[in-house]
């Protein structure tokens, strides 16, 4: 099953006999909430879909952005209208950080069909609309296990076993800045991979062959387990649906440097090499 899909072929689907669930996940760290640029113009039909209230728990030891509850997450796609045997798109604004995120959960959690828009919202080009839709509730039920989860622990394990691919901007994995989180540097043993990178000019995801040529120089391939981290679990699903376009499989560690930081115990690693 294809992670992303195109706009000219979600418009076509739209309109078919199987159209898909639209969730807009619309999220940016530290800018305005995302309900109200859907409220002002939405794909028709879509759901709005909170990152920080229903795609996380509340933050804590855990990181910034938890897994939240899995029967809380369910309930949230539930009520969006999210079917066991119904197609289901996400997408955000553009960025394809937030989307990713529900790609993921929902992979994660059982669901056999989900994609993301490719580009967000700034490729479509089909009508928006402004009305908030009242879909019939779905009959969707986590099951959690489809994907990898990575904690602190597996993390660590698979930056001396594996690659475990750090997804931030090269400068905070470097350790010469750290704008969030209260420890800079990054995992002993991760590779720096900006996840700005896995995307071209014009916002969309890299061709897969051109993502897997950059996954494999970095180490990926030869049956190697890979994973990925950022700051909270966000951006770094962003690398997973990457990864997963180039054919390279890769488990998320959620909890990501949030979380791997606020434990003084953890080593901490600054410098541009892994080590």
């Amino acid at each position: 099953m294809n992670a992303i899909i195109t706009a000219a072929v979600l418009a076509s689907e739209s309109t078919g006999e199987r159209p898909p669930v639209l969730l807009d996940v619309r999220y940016q760290l530290g800018g305005p909430h995302g309900r109200a640029a859907y409220e002002a113009g939405h794909i028709p039909g879509a759901v709005f879909v909170d990152l920080e209230a229903e795609l996380a728990g509340p933050p804590g030891s855990g990181g910034r952005h938890p897994l939240p509850d899995v029967e809380d997450f369910g309930a949230v796609m539930r009520r969006a209208g999210v079917r066991h045997d119904t197609p289901v798109v996400v997408y955000d604004g553009g960025q394809g950080w937030a989307a990713a995120r529900a790609w993921w959960m929902l992979r994660w959690a059982g669901h056999p069909d989900v994609r993301v828009l490719d580009g967000g919202l700034a490729a479509w080009t089909g009508p928006v609309e402004s009305e908030v839709p009242a879909p019939a509730a779905g009959d969707f039920r986590p099951a959690p296990g489809a994907a990898v989860l990575l904690d602190a622990d597996g993390a660590a394990e698979l930056a001396r076993t594996g690659l475990l691919l750090d997804a931030r901007a090269a400068e905070r994995y470097r350790g010469e800045v750290e704008p969030i989180d209260p420890v800079a540097g990054h995992i002993p043993g991760a590779v720096s991979a900006p996840t700005t990178e896995n995307v071209g000019p014009d916002g969309r995801l890299l061709p897969a062959s051109e993502l897997a040529a950059r996954f494999t120089s970095l180490g990926a391939g030869e049956a190697r387990a890979v994973g990925v981290y950022c700051g909270s679990g966000v951006s770094a699903a962003q690398q997973v649906l990457a990864l997963e376009v180039a054919g390279i499989p890769a488990a998320l560690y959620v909890g990501s440097w949030s979380e791997w930081c606020a434990d003084a115990s953890r080593p901490v690693a600054t410098g541009p090499d892994p080590r």
